[in-house]
């Protein structure tokens, strides 16, 4: 078979004519996508670039096809692509992909991560393959660790492909992937061509400058999403306006349905859609266990896969899934990234995902076979759910994505990143420290103060001009090598649960820990399991089978809430406007009644309100979460100070009347205020002990705040919806 022929064909001739040959020949690819074709000349000229498309777009080939031609025509050697990702499942999946396209230019690939044998390491050590598929921890480990010639390994690198770029670039694992990148470009001496892949997000060409790091603005980039209208980001269009770069309505068969619990739910799958294979997301790891355990008692073939399953376990399921036929694999968000569990039927989410950008991805590991399409079937068990998936369902229609935004004021990372890199370099110039970050905020001069810090509590020495890791950093996070050092965020302590020899997964300590009667039960991997030893010190539990019964649980990693834009479509929904996808009755009995019974109460057409039920008096802001934190913190005159922030309302002082209202209100919209933050909320930063307290603090609360948010809901107008008094 010849080359694909086409109008573009002088574009295909820039790729290697082995690589063409085996596109035609091996893969059988009669032409190669939009998105594979309007990539390679980019890729080829060394610019950076952020790829969109959807899961399973082709992503990976319009990376790797131009830079395997640009290996082969500028005859790179050594290590000289990195491919990092978020998880390791997924370079597990990737690895024989990339390395077969390798084999067939005469090159190689290879993978290194936490489970990667050290036998395996000293090959890529003394043999670097051509392409290095990794983690940002992983390439960290290998800058600082004593074992690994990070000159001779890393020294050759000329591009770095980011897959799922939008996972790191929303979470702190960003900000050390972009101050790791910025070191290695220190050991290559040269810039390193930076290429993200990525499913739809709001703010793409943001996601481009923020990839492009101390070189943005400096070198070329461009974002390629061929054939697509990128949706604008930021506030959801009003029901009656059309945004100017609003693409048409997605694609995609969705249903919503009320079900009203979990079992019910369970009942319905277990019903519907026999002899597919069906693929269901939770949004928490004790509903995975949950309706996995409900499913088995309901004689389903049933897989699970989440964070506290050991590795095997998961990887056990999700290999029996994809060879399976009549089944359902239940997992939480793990699955949500592109790692491939074989051709799916049918997408199912239980209750709601917290963004449009996680449904997107949801969606998209269906429809991959040819004649069939994207669907998923929401099935909600609470009415707040149910209000929260028409909500998001609302924004999706109308093509809305969140823009993906790094966390602020990433000051743990900063302290990380000066004990790495002194690690790395064992010493560091007292005064040509920032260097090693090519001048990248806020790895610059601007962190001063943290370096100080590190000097005065004993984590750096300092001696004549030099800085060294010192005993306080030796002590905290020396062990294995540093290996602490090189992972950006803190996990819940669990205990790990074995049956015998067999690692089943890990559960919380409160469930070893509660008291409750009779024979202790855990529920894992959809099974019960009865506690019989449990060894403290090593924090491991030995089960053995038991019948049912088994409890699930486990610490949740931090509260987020839901954002401004999600809220608002809820508060719509509850106005009447519907989502463009199919409902079914009891969906639409259950609307009904929401907006019958609690819609008047909470909602107005114009404004917002402020009601009061007995003695409890709410401001129902339609903000957000974070937004309402920063109101609570704002209006501390007038809001109750024994609260926890809501995504839809704020709880008020009982005796507020409206002339405290109106004074508390004169000029907040100028003087809003970080939230309140709890001395203990820092430990879920890693590395908080290399700050001041008084900057944890400061993050955490920075983090927690939305002063977009917060002035939408006080441009306002506010009508009190019962009587609070006169004045």
């Amino acid at each position: 078979m010849s080359a694909p022929e086409s109008c573009d064909g002088d574009v295909l001739d820039r790729l290697d004519p082995v690589l063409l040959h085996h596109i035609v020949n091996s893969l059988g690819w009669p032409d190669l996508r939009p998105l594979q074709r309007d990539a390679i000349t980019p890729l080829m000229d060394g610019e950076d670039a952020v790829l969109l498309a959807p899961t399973a777009g082709g992503k990976t080939e319009a990376a790797c096809f131009p830079l395997l031609s640009a290996m082969a025509g500028h005859k790179w050697t050594g290590t000289s692509v990195l491919y990092l990702c978020p998880l390791k499942a997924l370079l597990n999946n990737l690895v024989t992909r990339v390395d077969s396209y390798a084999q067939w230019m005469g090159r190689r690939a290879a993978l290194w991560h936490g489970d990667t044998k050290e036998s395996q390491r000293q090959r890529i050590r003394t043999e670097p393959p051509d392409f290095l598929l990794t983690t940002p921890e992983s390439l960290e480990a290998m800058l600082i660790g004593v074992k690994t010639d990070h000159a001779h390994l890393l020294g050759n690198v000329r591009a770095v492909v980011v897959d799922e770029v939008h996972a790191f670039a929303g979470d702190d694992r960003g900000w050390h992937l972009l101050a790791v990148l910025e070191r290695l470009e220190r050991v290559t001496g040269r810039p390193i061509q930076r290429i993200g892949l990525s499913a739809t997000v709001g703010n793409p060409e943001h996601l481009l400058g923020w990839l492009q790091g101390s070189g943005n603005g400096k070198r070329p980039g461009r974002v390629i999403a061929p054939g697509v209208v990128l949706p604008r980001a930021g506030k959801p269009a009003p029901a009656d306006e059309t945004p100017a770069q609003e693409v048409p309505r997605p694609a995609g068969e969705v249903e919503l349905d009320y079900v009203g619990s979990l079992e019910n739910a369970a009942k319905v799958i277990a019903a519907l859609h026999r002899g597919e294979k069906r693929l269901v997301f939770c949004d928490s790891r004790r509903q995975v266990e949950l309706l996995g355990a409900e499913l088995r008692a309901r004689d389903v073939t049933v897989f699970l896969s989440h964070a506290s399953l050991s590795a095997d376990e998961r990887a056990r399921s999700e290999q029996a899934f994809a060879e399976a036929r009549d089944c359902v694999i239940v997992s939480t968000s793990t699955l949500e990234l592109g790692i491939d569990v074989g051709d799916l039927d049918r997408v199912i989410q239980i209750d709601s995902p917290a963004s449009v950008a996680s449904f997107l991805q949801r969606i998209g590991r269906t429809g991959r076979r040819d004649g069939t399409t994207r669907n998923c079937l929401f099935l909600t068990t609470r009415k707040e759910t149910l209000l929260q998936a028409a909500g998001l369902l609302l924004l999706w229609a109308r093509a809305w994505v969140e823009p993906v935004v790094a966390p602020p004021e990433p000051r743990h990372l900063v302290a990380q990143q000066l004990l790495a890199a002194t690690l790395q370099q064992h010493k560091l110039g007292d005064q040509l420290w920032p260097e090693q970050w090519n001048g990248l905020t806020p790895f610059d001069r601007s962190a001063a103060p943290i370096l100080r810090y590190l000097v005065d509590e004993g984590f750096l020495d300092e001696d004549s001009g030099l800085l060294f890791v010192g005993p306080e950093a030796e002590r905290r996070f020396g062990k294995r090598h540093f290996i602490e050092l090189t992972a950006s965020f803190t996990a819940p302590p669990q205990f790990t649960v074995l049956s015998g020899r067999v690692e089943i997964g890990q559960t919380d300590p409160s469930v070893l820990t509660e008291e409750r009667p009779g024979p202790r039960r855990l529920l894992l991997g959809g099974r019960s399991w009865q506690v019989t030893f449990v060894d403290w010190g090593r924090k491991r539990v030995f089960v053995e089978p038991a019948d049912g019964g088994g409890v699930a649980k486990w610490m949740n990693g931090g509260v987020t809430g839901l954002s401004y834009a999600l809220t608002q479509a809820m508060r719509e929904i509850l106005l009447g406007v519907t989502p463009s996808v199919t409902l079914t009755r009891r969906a639409e009995a259950c609307l009904a009644d929401v907006r019958e019974n609690e819609g008047p109460g909470s909602v107005q057409e114009t404004g917002t309100l402020i009601t009061r039920v007995g003695d409890d008096v709410r401001w129902w802001t339609w903000a957000g979460y974070r937004a309402n934190a920063t109101l609570a913190a704002t209006l501390s005159s007038v809001a109750d100070p024994v609260q926890r922030p809501n995504d839809c309302w704020l709880r008020l002082r009982e005796d507020l009347s409206p002339a405290m209202w109106r004074a508390a209100l004169n000029g907040a919209d100028e003087r809003l205020v970080l939230p309140d933050v709890d001395r203990r909320a820092v430990r879920g930063l890693k590395f908080s002990a290399a700050l001041p307290e008084r900057l944890a603090i400061q993050t955490v609360a920075a983090r927690l705040a939305d002063f977009e948010g917060a002035h939408a809901a006080l441009a306002e107008p506010v009508r009190f919806h019962h009587d609070l008094g006169s004045g």
